[in-house]
């Protein structure tokens, strides 16, 4: 290992330690083995998900997943990271809103920081993806996407597309790092669920 790759291997632990402040779980993973599949942003329009179509980062405005595997070829690895939450929490009540939105923008808000780490430490192309749409995460109670209409995005340093909207099957990464996920629908139950999974990734170099 020459002194780059140990230097790399390094600030990767460091991110992965990171991540571990907010997360339940967090790995090192290699860019090629991240699961990118047209299917998953279909599952945004079929049966249509509230937030298509209403963000600068939902599909269909963001970046395509043939893009993406395209961008991928050109990274090596990656910090992939789950936060386990109750599952009252993912299920759509209004009953506990305010605590799903502090739960989603915590995974924003670390993508953030880690992609922040990276840059700083000099892999200046990182970049990540969090969890759900930054629309309803940040600007819920706005009435659009400023970025939609040209104008500078609201949250610009934390909002970006979350995995799934850019095609990453993150139930098959969960299950290759070895943890457990439930799909969560809209008519789900909180007492039939063992617990909710929110997920974030950092491509690093």
């Amino acid at each position: 290992m020459d002194m780059n790759e140990a230097r790399l291997a390094a600030d990767l632990e460091r991110y992965q330690q990171k991540a571990l402040d907010l997360a339940t779980q967090a790995v090192i993973v290699k860019a090629e083995d991240i699961p990118v599949d047209e299917r998953v942003p279909l599952k945004c329009q079929i049966p249509r998900c509230f937030g298509y179509g209403v963000s600068a980062h939902c599909p269909p405005h963001t970046l395509k997943p043939g893009d993406l595997k395209e961008v991928l070829k050109k990274y090596h690895c990656a910090v992939f990271f789950i936060m386990e939450v109750p599952p009252e929490v993912i299920v759509r009540d209004n009953a506990t809103i305010k605590e799903r939105v502090a739960a989603y923008q915590q995974v924003f808000r670390m993508v953030s920081e880690l992609e922040s780490m990276a840059f700083y430490d000099g892999h200046y192309l990182a970049f990540g993806f969090a969890a759900g749409s930054c629309r309803h995460t940040f600007c819920g109670q706005k009435e659009s996407c400023q970025a939609l209409e040209g104008k500078r995005c609201r949250f610009a340093l934390l909002a970006r597309p979350s995995m799934e909207a850019v095609g990453i099957d993150v139930y098959k990464m969960v299950a290759r790092a070895g943890w457990d996920i439930y799909p969560i629908g809209s008519n789900a139950k909180p007492e039939d669920q063992p617990k909710g999974t929110l997920a974030g990734i950092v491509i690093v170099q």
